[in-house]
């Protein structure tokens, strides 16, 4: 870590946190993660090396624990890394309101949006049936959810249950409509579309929370004076 050179509080955090893909890695971790593949696969862009690299300065810093499972190593949030989710959130809404909502084609990753997707189930108003949702994104292999009224998974071959709907869909409409920045009725007119039973495909947007931020609206321009 690179250091300031400041007694400053905010500094001497930035040393430690302002690192690429730090807050992210706490980010991860903030939304249930606990393995190095899950927190990866919310990170797709980040390398092995780096991540482990990550992970034990933050584990150093007393803000993580990895504990030792005969699979694979398990991380924790301490107290300190838990007391970060203010940090994060408040970034995160920051970055929703002030920010463009325009994202640039290089920013766009259907693994980091589909790992989201999973974790952001409305459980109680699926179907009480397992079943599987099969989403073709323009350019990106197949993707499978499977779904059930207590767990969401996604995979790349079907585990064995009926494939209920087909979402085809450019990316730049799914992220539209995920993040909050299109209803879905716009998104469907980015090109977003569903095949399957007409009442599952209605339902469908309701099954989901959608990105934690969609709910934070853009902040208005401020008119120019003088």
């Amino acid at each position: 870590m690179k250091s300031y050179g400041q007694f400053c509080s905010i500094a001497r955090a930035l040393e430690l946190l302002g690192e690429r893909w730090t807050l992210l890695i706490v980010r991860e971790l903030l939304c249930g993660s606990r393995r190095f593949r899950d927190v990866r696969r919310g990170i797709p862009r980040v390398s092995r090396t780096m991540l482990s690299a990550r992970l034990r300065e933050l584990t150093d810093a007393g803000v993580i624990t990895r504990e030792s499972r005969a699979d694979a190593p398990a991380y924790t949030l301490t107290g300190a890394g838990k007391d970060l989710a203010a940090v994060v959130v408040e970034l995160g809404t920051w970055g929703q309101r002030w920010l463009p909502r325009h994202i640039r084609a290089g920013d766009l990753d259907p693994d980091a949006v589909l790992w989201d997707v999973q974790r952001r189930v409305h459980f109680a108003l699926l179907p009480h049936d397992p079943f599987v949702v099969r989403f073709e994104i323009e350019g990106a292999p197949s993707r499978l959810l499977l779904l059930k009224p207590s767990e969401a998974s996604l995979c790349t071959t079907n585990p064995g249950f009926p494939e209920r709907l087909l979402v085809r869909t450019p990316l730049a409409a799914l992220v539209a409509w995920w993040r909050g920045d299109v209803p879905f009725s716009d998104a469907q007119r980015m090109g977003l579309r569903i095949s399957g039973p007409r009442a599952l495909a209605h339902a469908f947007p309701s099954w989901f929370l959608r990105y934690q931020f969609s709910e934070v609206h853009p902040a208005k321009a401020r008119r120019r004076t003088g």
